[in-house]
């Protein structure tokens, strides 16, 4: 005689990629913010000096 398992259980795996992907997301959209925040406090020439102006601030990608 066979059995046959009719009962399914949700893939917890995915629920779990699922939570770490949203949490990579906020993640870096806290970095990309702080990092903007900081140089936006940066004088025009200090800016300059490290290769950017203020309209490149909020362009910046950070890798992608």
């Amino acid at each position: 005689m066979a059995i046959l398992d009719t009962t399914r259980r949700p893939a917890a795996g995915s629920i779990w990629r699922l939570v770490s992907a949203l949490v990579g997301m906020l993640t870096t959209w806290n970095d990309m913010r702080v990092t903007r925040k900081a140089l936006s406090a940066l004088s025009d020439r200090e800016l300059a000096d490290i290769g950017l102006t203020r309209a490149d601030i909020e362009t910046l990608t950070f890798g992608r």
